[in-house]
């Protein structure tokens, strides 16, 4: 049941009440073969469907490991040079594909009006750390080089993603800061991300049980994932974030790793960032993609894409 100390908004509670009377366990009692099914049965559950787009079709990248899958997405059949969204998915570094993530997907190169790539990264724990961070690292030097594949002239990259695809996020737009890609990251944009160690926020002993995301399931999917806690690939707060470009960060107020986004939003204005920090009170982790279940999220949802475009049309 959640904790009536905190406000819950009245669609999120009926969602986890829901949840409460199904029952179930927890991806770390399942396991990762299990939690990709339960993560893919949720979203054809409470997503909302999909948004109908002039482009949507699969391609590949080279990686370091093969070719690394992709989903491409565009409002339009052609459009002039321009920026192009990198979605990177969350799911813990465990669970979660190009799938539980196409309407969400939809949605972004819907509202930005921007060409989308999303990026099918290999998984822990098959493949541990550093296979993720490889795979979005080099999809989007692909992108930024204006690959034929995709039809368009990229001039910059807007990269965004979700909890652990928060985290890759900033992990790859540090990496193309380092060693700049053919084009520059214009905007990033992480969506309540792992950007420093959560086991010291009181948000995670706030919210450990009874939110969707639980502080069993963090623990496990951080020893699925088994990053190094010292290298800013896996920890990017540890690393030099003083370049970082313009930035939108976005947290739930009943999540577990709320504190995490709020810590990296203010270490980058600190720092001298562009940064536009946007938490939404009452509602979970994951809320981008139940918005079918939790109808409220899709304001939420407007208002961080509302401040990409924002950040968009002020770099491009």
């Amino acid at each position: 049941m959640a904790d009536t100390e905190h406000f819950v908004r009245d669609d999120v509670r009926g969602f986890l009440d829901m949840l409460e009377q199904i029952g179930g366990k927890g991806v770390e009692e399942v396991g990762a073969v299990e939690g990709r099914v339960q993560m893919k049965t949720m979203g054809q559950l409470a997503e909302a469907p999909p948004r109908d787009l002039a482009v949507k079709k699969d391609l590949t990248c080279p990686g370091p490991a093969g070719d690394i899958p992709l989903r491409f997405y565009d409002a339009k059949d052609t459009r002039e040079a321009g920026p192009c969204v990198i979605f990177i998915h969350g799911g813990g570094f465990v669970i979660g594909d190009i799938e539980v993530y196409d309407s969400l997907c939809t949605e972004i190169a819907h509202q930005l009006d921007l060409p989308v790539v999303s990026v099918e990264y290999r998984l822990a724990p098959e493949h541990p750390f550093p296979a993720a961070p490889d795979d979005c690292e080099a999809a989007a030097r692909w992108v930024a080089s204006s690959p034929e594949a995709l039809g368009r002239k990229i001039t910059g990259l807007v990269i965004t993603g979700d909890s652990a695809g928060g985290n890759l996020t900033i992990v790859t737009t540090n990496q193309l800061v380092n060693e700049p890609a053919d084009v520059p990251v214009i905007v990033q944009a992480p969506i309540y991300p792992v950007a420093s160690d959560v086991s010291q926020h009181r948000s995670l002993k706030d919210f450990a049980e009874g939110f969707l995301l639980t502080g069993a399931a963090m623990a496990w999917f951080t020893e699925q994932y088994g990053g190094d806690p010292k290298d800013p690939r896996n920890t990017p707060m540890v690393g030099d974030c003083s370049n970082t470009p313009p930035t939108v960060v976005c947290t739930a107020g009943l999540d577990p790793l709320r504190d995490s986004g709020r810590e990296y939003a203010s270490h980058l204005i600190q720092q001298g960032t562009e940064v536009i920090y946007l938490e939404f009170p009452g509602i979970i982790h994951g809320f981008t993609t139940l918005r079918k279940a939790i109808p409220s999220g899709q304001k939420d949802l407007d208002a961080f894409l509302d401040a990409i475009k924002l950040m968009v049309e002020r770099y491009r």
